[in-house]
């Protein structure tokens, strides 16, 4: 045999240095070259297929075959790197023909998987997901069968080309082949993302994460952000469990990445932004934690009229004393991640923030302060200057852990000092955006801007129905928060007008409901304002039935707009009807003699 002895120790050490261009060296090539070690590892693993054919004559048929294989696997990954996709498809198709017989031998499975995974990853490249689909779950059924059948670490393709003494040991092959099969999962789950397969996509991405922190085989930056990601899933799904059971662990994770030092370890200032910018994503995801939390609560236990009804409150407080302890411990088995020294931090950081409703305001405050410090801590990076639109989403997030805060808060006087935070800070931004580049970011703002001056407005007139009598600071301040509200919901009105100041015939759906409680509101405003001056009071009636009257017409003229205005549009027929006979009698009382 024409590779034996010295011969294929040559081959071996051909085989290695192409590995080593490959994987090591092609990272420092140059940007004007930059598949230059790739090229160079293609044309050495050229010159062992030919050693190889030259020795088929009187080798094993077996043994050639299953090298031959990993010649072709090596050839089909470094085409597909170089983005040769044709040629790369068909080098690993010769790899998958020649160990299709053997594909369940140790010698052979482990190849075959990682071949699987590559053609997985080509079609995903052309765009073929389902293509890739077959492929990758293909791949996974391959491995559940062996390790059914066999179980036994199996040869890694590199061993292929090594002296007997070379080899590697059983605990190594057996780490690379669940590394492999964690990559099947990793492009499963990517896959069923693609195809909008959300809820199997979160259970591999889940998986995948696990694998990677038992077989220590993850990048720690990548490895937070994809939990952090997952957490927002769990989050759509109410399960703040393991939402916020993914978020500690990216935490406890992603701390690492600042002592685990690079393969240079000579970080850019780029290395150190992206770092800073990775953190203030993580924090955004512990924000929208705390938000979904506290709001999830709110609607437990509001009741018709948005208040916080005290006798679901005490029944919610029953039911989880008795739940609490059982659920917790069934649930927590299936998603834990890590081994114990990770457990521990990750267990430490849990412990800061519940994931159970809070029923009260302390809890809600609790919770409420943590959201507050992530907050800080993600506009430490996104900072107005250069991170308009983030920026702005995060400070929109502040004022409503606010909003719901206040929800909680029974003193309604401490409660309009949480809506006056939300008004400071919403404000401050508003101001200096330009509705022209941000359209949509100014009318959010204007319509939270009105929507808490109405909320505040409507504090004070309880505040000063528990009063003897109306004070004329009350007064003054009712009316100041009602123009302020009239202010800023005319301002979004007018931003649905066309160029030549006229509003739309017909509203587009995304701003339809918006806009029809917009001028419910205001109706009801005008209604709030107090004077003592009949005649303008008149006109305030009249303003307000004008309001109430857009929204009854509109909804006859466009009937599907109905559903998405039900109760405003009930109360606005009701004040339709009423309004005309209140103008009436204030009328008759200004000119008796008519």
């Amino acid at each position: 045999m024409a590779a034996a002895g010295g011969g294929w120790a040559a081959v071996c050490d051909k085989f290695r240095t192409a590995r080593t261009l490959s994987t090591v060296e092609s990272r420092k090539d140059p940007e004007t070259e930059p598949y230059r070690s790739k090229y160079s590892a293609r044309a050495l693993l050229q010159e062992v297929k030919q050693l190889l054919s030259a020795a088929e004559e009187g080798g094993e048929a077996r043994l050639l075959a299953v090298r031959r294989a990993v010649l072709e696997y090596e050839l089909g990954v470094n085409h597909t790197d170089t983005e040769e996709l044709s040629a790369g498809e068909e080098h690993l198709q010769r790899c998958t023909q020649l160990l299709e017989p053997h594909r369940l031998s140790p010698d052979c499975v482990s190849l075959y998987i990682q071949a699987q995974n590559n053609l997985g990853i080509l079609w995903s490249l052309r765009d073929e997901i389902k293509t890739a689909q077959t492929y990758l779950e293909s791949a996974e059924a391959l491995y559940n069968q062996y390790m059914k059948e066999d179980g036994n670490p199996p040869l890694d393709p590199s061993e292929h080309f090594m002296a007997e003494e070379e080899k590697i040991t059983d605990q190594e092959r057996s780490k690379r082949f669940e590394k492999a099969y964690t990559h099947t999962l990793y492009y499963l789950a990517q896959v069923y993302q693609h195809l909008e397969m959300i809820e199997k996509a979160a259970q591999y991405c889940h998986t995948t994460l696990k694998r990677q922190l038992e077989y220590c085989g993850y990048n720690p930056v990548e490895w937070a952000l994809n939990a952090a990601t997952l957490s927002q899933y769990y989050l759509s799904k109410q399960c703040f469990m393991e939402a916020r059971h993914c978020l500690a662990a990216a935490s406890v994770i992603f701390s690492q990445a600042g002592q685990v030092p690079s393969a240079e370890d000579n970080e850019t200032e780029q290395d150190q932004q992206d770092l800073r910018q990775r953190k203030a994503e993580i924090a955004r995801c512990w924000i929208k934690y705390c938000l979904n939390l506290l709001q999830s609560a709110r609607k437990l236990l509001e009741d018709n009229i948005g208040e916080l009804d005290p006798d679901r409150q005490l029944e919610l407080k029953a039911q989880r004393k008795k739940e609490e302890d059982v659920k917790e411990k069934g649930r927590k088995k299936a998603v834990l991640f890590g081994t114990s020294d990770i457990c521990d931090s990750v267990l430490a950081i849990e412990e800061k923030v519940s994931s159970v409703y809070p029923l009260d305001f302390q809890e809600a405050r609790e919770i409420f302060l943590v959201g507050q410090n992530y907050v800080l801590e993600a506009k430490e990076f996104f900072q107005v200057d250069g991170y308009v639109t983030d920026h702005i989403e995060i400070v929109q997030d502040h004022s409503a852990l606010f909003k719901v805060l206040a929800f909680f808060e029974e003193d309604y006087e401490r409660r309009c000092k949480m809506h006056k935070r939300r008004l400071d800070m919403l404000e401050s931004i508003y101001v200096d955006l330009n509705p022209q580049y941000y359209l949509l970011i100014s009318r959010q703002l204007q319509f939270e801007l009105a929507d808490t001056y109405y909320e505040m407005m409507d504090l004070k007139i309880a505040i000063g129905n528990r009063l003897e009598e109306l004070d004329s600071h009350t007064i003054k301040k009712i009316n100041s928060l009602a123009q302020l509200a009239i202010k800023y919901y005319e301002l979004f009105l007018d931003s649905l007008r066309n160029p030549d100041r006229v509003f739309p015939e017909q509203l587009e759906e995304d701003v339809l409901r918006p806009a029809m409680v917009a001028k419910f509101h205001i109706a009801r405003l005008y209604g709030k304002l107090i004077t003592s001056d009949s005649k303008k009071q008149l006109e305030n009636m009249q303003t307000s039935l004008e309001y109430y009257m857009f929204l009854v017409d509109y909804c006859e003229k466009y009937p599907d707009a109905v559903r998405a205005v039900e109760t405003e549009l009930e109360l606005s027929k009701e004040m339709v009807g009423l309004l005309p006979t209140r103008m009436e009698r204030l009328r008759a009382k200004l000119c008796p003699f008519i």
